[in-house]
């Protein structure tokens, strides 16, 4: 396997730019690390926050820079000038091209897994792009069905079922099916990226107290109930569903290698209280690897050196583990 990581850099006005400036001149891995970016848009912000930074183009053959304020850059243009701070729809396409190229370059080999720091969703569809986030981009891109979104902090691990739904249409999307391959997938990929033998998941329920017998909903009783049952037949480890707001809690969680929560709200506020700032995004399911940060683009903080670039260093560092 290759021992290249790409780093896209983000919307060129947030703080993907900054975090990779700070995360990049002050660390050093094992792999080769390549930053799909506007050349010029990294020496820009570079001044802006005061970084000293050598700039390397990027070429197949290129041996590793090891010096600390030296980046590796698979160069491409922005449309319209940068602004920190300041959205600009013209250079949506951009973004959409570096996910694009460091996807490719996955699948081909050339790299061995993508990290991707923060985009902005609105703005992309204002330059016309129907776009819900990374993951279903990524799993289009890669012909896959489905992919799952999971977060982890720390030990703690939360997939979720659904992801980018309105609360009204969770309870419809909820299907057998779709429970069974998310954990399915969810069950192959602890083993093989994260190497444990047998997975714990631990399943919550839909409704307030997993339902309470059908007084409060029958979904556990109509749907996740018998999968789960169906599961554990086939020789996974699996526990619920159980109630959310108690699943959350040591007397569960020490016992657990992952979560797996029906939408995106029930799952994501707990594991974000515990580490936000230094969680990472990593999309199971596809046939690359793919870390992420686990927070928006953060358009205030952009240019201002104020943005911490710890949720990157730790996808950088989770995409170098699984890699390698």
């Amino acid at each position: 396997m290759s021992s290249k990581i790409i780093i896209t850099s983000g919307d060129p006005a947030g703080i993907g730019p900054d975090i990779i400036l700070q995360a990049l001149t002050q660390n050093t891995w094992s792999h080769e690390l390549i930053v799909v970016a506007d050349p010029n848009l990294l020496k820009n912000r570079a001044k802006q926050l005061g970084i000293n930074v050598t700039l390397h183009d990027y070429n197949k053959k290129n041996t590793k820079h090891t010096s600390n304020n030296a980046i590796t850059v698979l160069p491409i243009s922005c449309p319209a000038p940068v602004t920190a701070g300041k959205l600009d729809s013209r250079n949506a396409h951009y973004v959409l091209e570096t996910l694009e190229i460091a996807a490719k370059g996955c699948l081909s080999g050339e790299f061995s897994a993508m990290v991707t720091p923060p985009i902005h969703k609105g703005v992309i569809n204002d330059a016309g792009v129907k776009f819900s986030g990374h993951t279903e981009f990524l799993a289009e891109l890669t012909h896959t069905k489905l992919p799952v979104m999971m977060l982890a902090a720390d030990k703690l691990r939360v997939a979720l079922a659904t992801t980018h739904l309105p609360l009204s249409e969770v309870s419809a999307a909820i299907t057998a099916d779709l429970l069974e391959d998310i954990l399915s997938i969810l069950y192959k990929d602890l083993q093989e990226k994260f190497s444990i033998p047998k997975p714990h998941i631990l399943v919550c329920g839909l409704n307030p107290h997993a339902g309470e017998s059908g007084h409060m909903g029958h979904e556990e009783i109509d749907t996740i109930e018998p999968t789960l049952e169906k599961m554990r037949q086939q020789g996974m480890h699996i526990t619920g569903p159980l109630p959310a707001d108690t699943l959350f809690t040591h007397k569960y969680l020490d016992t657990a290698d992952a979560v797996l929560a029906m939408y995106h709200d029930q799952g994501l506020p707990v594991l974000k209280y515990v580490g936000f700032g230094n969680a990472i995004n990593i999309t199971l399911g596809l046939p690359i690897i793919r870390t992420s940060v686990d927070h928006g683009t953060a358009l205030d903080l952009a240019g201002t050196g104020k943005a911490s670039p710890n949720s990157l260093l730790a996808a950088i560092n989770l995409a170098v583990e699984i890699s390698g």
